[in-house]
This record gives structure tokens, C-alpha cells and sequence, in this order.
């Protein structure tokens, strides 16, 4: 498992415009960490091959023999090893591309990484703008738990784990280009044939070889990947992708993840939306696997559990020409079935932009109440400018925890310590709005300068992404796994002995099965038959009125079961649910009353009647009393059900819900 360096195809070395001119360097010689109070210096980075000296004839002194066409005719004239040939195409290919697309750490170990650095390109451009928190944020999250690992005297004891990272640009089949990075080390190539132009055997340089990949983020990426890796039983841990269809150990039997799969997510969402009493409720996912997975868990489970009846299932379209128009249209299309204003959603980013833009656009501040799935979770860029129309929406999100050791790490980067990150220099200029003066440079919308003494969290806002957990956890994941797979196969060897370097992807993927350990914010991390973490999640609410510090606000979890603390809801939400207890009681308690006082002979036993019984009558008989306009959700029977199978029951049933030593039940809204 040592790892060599790259060479030819998609194993270029990414061009490091903060880095100095790349120098020879020998051999890398395996060496044994320091222990003790010294902690590790950083990895080096790997540099490039250096040019090709100029050959110089006698009498000739002084003058370049580069002959007319370039370097590549050079090369041919020289009679180079075809391998060097190769790996000085490869790196001017990547100038050709545009930039640097990989970080290369040496160690003992490879591990690869897969992060979206850059956000989708426009048309026949793979990559575009720089993703500084989902992108960024991320990657260090890798760096700074490798870092962690390295400098740790117990796991994996003298043996340093390497990385080569790469940049998905958001996009599957990009990143599917750039996974064939990790697989060159296990294609075996047939060179008997291939003889240089003087004779001799090429002399190949072998790329490093990847024992595991921590990534992708998105579900579509994921899968992607997976399919290839899968084929050189490459074992993956995904710190983002939740699509339910990478449970299927059939078909992706070498990928894990440290997030629960949407399926426990899905029905999260539904016992939310029967808790809160709506039972007539319309869908809206993103073209893709991970929303329309999600919307298909949801219905299914909703199906299985009854009670709650789908008005629509709309979809937000990949490829659109006019974004504004497309997402009038669904507006538009969820406003055709006006009793159903709870809206379950599960999309990106940019489509919960712009679907609540639209909804503003329409005049419809106030009527949606939304229901959002992870990607929403407590993100605040999706409601830039649309803070009241997202007022009162409830979002979910696997439990996480702020890391503040990565806090310290990250905000303590500069272009000076961090030239590890070759988009460093790019999420510098876009952070602090200002122009690096060098070449290349992205930032074509200011003429500020920048002087490099800004810092992270003092000249420009910070607040960790949510996934950097999880990163930190993949990570340790796979260094768990193989410092137990060390530790069986090289008891009495310092550092990774044959037996391990032989060792192949299954034999890593059991230990990365059998990991259990508390992770980076104090909870189990820990993998079932699938490959899938437990689900844990917190329940958000955004608010922006009454309320001193506007945001999201944690008003329950679920693990196996719901618990939520439904007193902490919206103005309008509150009141009808109190009102609805008052009506329920009142007509429980008040012909008793009566009884007692004016007709006494009268209170004698009978047949007993169930509470559950007794609100549900009363419930329905002022749910049909009231005008369906000043219903939040849910209408009288004849209204809920509209276009659909008028045997299925809609009326959802009164739920007990506990948590810790208080029992109450939960009153369907009717006001």
C-alpha cells in the first residue's frame, strides 16, 4: 500500500500558482513518524517532474537546441522514455484544462478524496464558480483530520496516511473522469510490445495506489463513482450522499457512509407531518436521484402508514433555459390545489432559491408552509432575501455538532501555511472580494487588492458547514479500519508490512463494517449490513418574527421515534392548536357537568368511551364548522381527498407523543 508517484494519463500534477518552482526530488524513502512532544511537520506536496534539461551540442554553447514546433518535437528528437513523455503531455494537457484539479499528500498510505471544490460549469464548461463552504470547508475537513491522525502516537502507529484529492465540479460525469485517477495503480498494462525508438523497454513510473475513497457529496456523483470502484474493489465512505438507492449492497457493495440513508430521513418527514395533523400535502423534488428518491421513500412510507393523502408530486427539471419561467410554472401548478399548502421538498440548494423566490414573486408570502429535507437542514444562503417566505418552515438534518478544533484549524489558514490547497488562492479572492496579483487570477469583478494579511472570521463571516462532521468521520472511519487491519497483519512489523500492502479491497471493507468508535462530536459512528450509518436527526424551525434573534431553532430529534416539541411553532399554528384542545375538552367535560348538577339521578356508569374516540368527534365536528380559508392545513373530508381514492382514510389519527416524563396529544389544527 506504498504509495509512488503518478505518471501518464489522469494522474497529472495539479499546478500550484502559490507554489514555488518545482525542484527534482528523490525517491521517496518510507520513514517512521516522530512520537513525543514534536508533532509531524505537514505532508509534503509532491511537485512535478522537472522540464527536461537543454541538450547542448559542442560548439554550440549558449544556444537552446529546441528545434521548430515546441517541446514535443524535442522530446521525439531526444529519443525520451515514452513514459516521461507521457507524464510531460499530462502536465500540459492540465494547463490546457485551466487550472489545478488535485492535491497530492505523500504518506505511507494513500487515501482519495472527492470533494465538489467547484460548483457545475455553464454549457461545455465542466467546471464554474468556487463553492467556498460545501466545497472548501469540506476538503480541509480531510486535511485537518489526516493531520489529526498523522500526529496521534495510537492510531495507526508509524504509518502516515497520504491523500490525493480531487474536484468533482458538482457534475457526475466529471467526476467520474476523475476517479479513474484512483484505479491507474491496479490496471495492469501490457508493455511487452512497446519499445523506444533506441531499443529499449519504456520505464514506466507507477501511480500511487488509492486503498479507499472518502467521498463524493452528491448522490448522483456517488453512484457514479461507485460503479467504477466497485470494479477494482476500491471500498468508498461518503460523508454527504443519502440517495436510498445506495443501500443496495448488491449493487454497491464497496460503498459505506457516516449519514443515514434518505429512507430513515423520509419517514422522519412523515411522522413530522402527521404529528403537526396535515394530511393532505404536495411533494416537490429535484431532478435527480437524490430528490426524486427522497419524494418516492416519502410517498411509499406515507402509503404504508395511511392518513395522508398526496395532491401532487411535481419535479424541478436539470437542464431548463429559462430558470425564472420553469419555477413560475410550479408555483403556479401548486396553487392549482390550494388546500394542500404543505409543501415537502427535496432539493438543491439553488432550486429552494429560486422555488421560494417564485413563491414571492406569486404573492404567496405566508400561504406555503414547507417541509424541507436535509439539504435544506439550517442553511441560511437558500433564504437570502426570502426570509419571510420561509417563515415557519421545518427542515431536517442528521444530528450533528460544531467541531472547534477545525474552527481553530481553518480560521488560522493563510495564502502562507496553506499552500497544501491549490484552490486556496481562489476561495481567498472570493471570501475577501479582492484580487491576488498573480496570474490566473479568477476575480474579475473588483480592483481591490489583496494583501494577504486578511484572516478567516475577522474580515470576512465564517461559520462552519454541516458536513464537516461527517468528513472528519469518514476520514477516521477509514483510519480505524486499517489500523486494525494493521495490527492484525502486521503485529511485529513497524509500518505497513507486505502481507498489508498485498491485501485487497474486501479484506479492508470487513474492518470498515466492524468500525465502532465515538466520533468527532461524541456519537457512535458505525455501519450496518448496507453499509448505512443510524438515523439521528434534529428538527429545525426558521423564524423571523416575534422572536429577538431570527434563525433556525432546534424544536425536536428522531432516532427510532419523533419527538417534538410542538408548543414551539408559529403564531397561527399555536393558536389553533390551543383553541382545538379547548374545543376538544370543553365538549368532553361540560355535559358531564351538566349532569351532575341538574340532573343527578342521571349519573349512573355506562358503556365507557374512549378519549381518542371523544376528541376525534369533536375534532371533525369543528373541523366541518369552520371556513376552509382559515385553515393552515388539511381541509373538511370532502376537501382533503380531492383526486384521490375516496376509501383511503385521510383523517389523521390523534397521536401520543412522549418525551421524557410529559404526555400530551397531539390535536389535529383546525383553526
Amino acid at each position: 500500500m506504498t504509495s509512488g508517484r503518478a505518471g501518464g494519463g489522469g494522474g497529472e500534477e495539479p499546478h500550484d500558482r502559490l507554489k514555488p518552482s518545482p525542484a527534482p526530488r528523490a525517491a521517496p524513502v518510507r520513514s517512521s513518524r516522530r512520537r513525543g512532544r514534536d508533532l509531524p511537520s505537514p505532508p509534503r506536496l509532491r511537485h512535478p517532474p522537472p522540464p527536461p534539461p537543454r541538450m547542448r551540442q559542442p560548439g554550440t554553447r549558449g544556444r537552446s537546441m529546441v528545434p521548430p514546433g515546441g517541446l514535443v518535437p524535442l522530446l521525439a528528437w531526444l529519443k525520451w522514455p515514452c513514459c516521461l513523455l507521457e507524464l510531460v503531455l499530462a502536465a500540459r494537457g492540465q494547463e490546457a484544462h485551466g487550472g489545478p484539479h488535485s492535491i497530492r499528500l505523500e504518506g505511507d498510505i494513500t487515501l482519495g478524496g472527492l470533494f465538489p471544490v467547484h460548483a457545475k460549469g455553464p454549457s461545455g464548461t465542466p467546471c464554474g464558480d468556487i463553492k467556498r463552504e460545501n466545497g472548501v470547508h469540506r476538503l480541509e475537513a480531510m486535511l485537518y483530520a489526516l493531520d489529526q491522525i498523522n500526529a496521534d502516537p495510537e492510531l495507526l502507529p508509524n504509518v502516515t496516511l497520504g491523500a490525493r484529492v480531487l474536484d468533482t465540479c458538482s457534475r457526475d460525469t466529471y467526476a467520474l473522469e476523475q476517479s479513474l485517477t484512483f484505479v491507474q495503480a491496479l490496471i495492469q498494462k501490457d508493455t511487452s510490445d512497446v519499445r523506444c525508438t533506441n531499443g529499449d523497454p519504456p520505464v514506466f513510473v507507477k501511480p500511487e495506489k488509492v486503498v479507499g475513497v472518502i467521498g463524493a457529496s452528491g448522490s448522483s456523483v456517488s453512484i457514479m463513482v461507485a460503479n467504477i470502484l466497485r470494479l477494482f474493489q476500491i471500498p468508498q465512505i461518503s460523508y454527504a450522499s443519502t440517495a436510498p438507492e445506495l443501500s443496495d449492497d448488491r449493487r454497491y457493495d464497496f460503498f459505506s457512509r457516516v449519514v443515514p440513508p434518505d429512507s430513515f430521513q423520509a419517514q422522519a418527514m412523515v411522522d413530522i407531518v402527521k404529528a403537526l395533523g396535515w394530511n393532505y400535502v404536495s411533494t416537490l423534488a429535484s431532478e435527480g436521484n437524490y430528490g426524486e428518491k427522497g419524494v418516492e421513500s416519502f410517498m411509499q412510507i406515507s402509503r404504508e402508514a395511511g392518513g395522508l393523502c398526496i395532491a401532487q408530486s411535481l419535479k424541478i427539471p436539470q437542464d431548463r433555459k429559462d430558470k425564472n419561467i420553469d419555477f413560475d410554472k410550479i408555483i403556479k401548478q401548486l396553487l392549482e390545489t390550494p388546500n394542500a399548502r404543505a409543501i415537502v421538498i427535496f432539493a438543491n440548494d439553488e432550486d429552494i432559491k429560486q422555488i421560494l423566490a417564485a413563491a414571492k414573486r406569486a404573492d404567496q408570502v405566508g400561504h406555503f408552509l414547507w417541509v424541507g429535507s436535509d439539504t435544506w437542514g439550517s442553511k441560511m444562503s437558500p433564504l437570502v432575501q426570502q426570509e419571510d417566505v420561509a417563515e415557519g418552515a421545518i427542515t431536517i438534518l442528521p444530528k450533528r455538532a460544531t467541531i472547534e478544533g477545525f474552527d481553530t484549524y481553518f480560521t488560522s489558514r493563510t495564502l502562507e501555511n496553506n499552500r497544501r490547497n491549490v484552490w486556496f488562492a481562489e476561495y481567498w479572492e472570493e471570501n475577501f472580494n479582492c484580487k491576488l496579483t498573480i496570474s490566473g487570477s479568477k476575480k474579475e469583478d473588483t480592483d481591490r487588492k489583496c494583501t494577504g494579511q486578511e484572516r478567516i472570521g475577522k474580515d470576512s463571516h465564517y461559520e462552519q458547514e454541516g458536513k464537516v462532521q461527517f468528513v472528519i468521520d469518514a476520514v477516521y472511519a477509514m483510519a480505524h479500519a486499517l489500523h486494525h487491519m494493521n495490527k492484525d497483519l502486521c503485529p511485529d512489523y513497524p509500518g505497513v508490512c507486505p502481507e498489508m500492502e498485498q491485501a485487497g479491497g474486501k479484506k479492508l471493507l470487513k474492518y470498515i463494517r466492524s468500525v465502532n468508535f465515538n466520533g468527532s462530536a461524541g456519537t457512535p459512528v458505525m455501519f450496518n449490513k448496507n453499509g448505512d450509518a443510524p438515523g439521528r436527526y434534529d428538527i429545525f424551525q426558521y423564524h423571523t418574527t416575534n422572536t429577538t434573534a431570527p434563525g433556525y431553532r432546534l424544536v425536536g430529534q428522531w432516532t427510532d421515534d419523533l419527538q417534538l416539541n410542538l408548543y414551539i411553532q408559529t403564531t397561527t399554528l399555536t393558536i389553533s392548536m390551543n383553541l382545538s384542545a379547548s374545543v376538544a375538552l370543553g365538549m368532553l367535560y361540560m355535559p358531564k357537568v351538566y349532569i351532575i348538577i341538574f340532573h343527578p339521578e342521571l349519573n349512573v356508569q355506562k358503556r365507557k368511551r374512549s378519549f381518542k374516540a371523544v376528541v376525534t368527534a369533536a375534532t371533525m365536528s369543528s373541523r366541518l364548522s369552520h371556513k376552509t380559508s382559515d385553515r393552515p392545513n388539511g381541509e373538511a373530508k370532502t376537501e382533503l381527498c380531492e383526486n384521490v381514492d375516496p376509501n383511503i382514510n385521510c383523517i389523521p389519527p390523534v397521536r401520543k407523543s412522549v418525551q421524557k416524563s410529559v404526555t400530551w396529544y397531539t390535536i389535529p389544527p383546525t383553526v
